[in-house]
């Protein structure tokens, strides 16, 4: 029997990631680049790089694989081009399938998330990392909202 939990993880992963996607349909690239709450803000672009390469780190690190390699800093300096919204479908694809049907999860399994800015040197587990994942994740679709409203309010 599959654990409800993990299902449940799944399902709000899943939704929230979509959510990510549909706020760079039918953009520009020059909509997707924008930063229309002010210079010190970010764009589409950076909202939906940062949110996916945080939430791959975060599922890697929850379910024991190896963790992707990461240029934290660089991320909030995309630009989008032609090819972005593929990359982020393809992003949306493998963190999908780290979670899927075949994956074990071990709430008790520590990791290290090498990538943190705060200094934390602690080990995390698995339920922590699924659970900061989901929230960190939450935090940017709100984002990913409020900039796409800002570029194109609801009439």
């Amino acid at each position: 029997m599959t654990d409800p939990a993990i299902e449940a993880m799944r399902a709000v992963l899943a939704e929230s990631l979509g959510e990510v996607r549909d706020s760079l349909d039918g953009l520009s690239i020059d909509e997707l680049n924008a930063r229309p709450a002010g210079q010190g803000t970010n764009s589409l672009a950076v909202i939906a790089e940062h949110a996916l390469a945080s939430t791959r780190s975060w599922c890697s690190l929850a379910m024991g694989v190896p963790l992707p390699p990461r240029d934290r800093p660089a991320e909030f300096l995309t630009v989008a081009d032609e090819g972005f919204v593929a990359s982020v479908d393809d992003a949306i694809a493998e963190i999908l399938a780290l979670v899927g049907d075949d994956a074990v999860f071990d709430p008790a399994r520590e990791g290290f998330a090498t990538w943190r800015t705060d200094g934390a040197d602690e080990p995390v587990t698995a339920a922590w990392a699924v659970d900061h994942a989901l929230s960190h994740l939450g935090e940017h679709v709100g984002h990913a909202h409020l900039t796409r409203h800002l570029l194109r309010p609801l009439r």
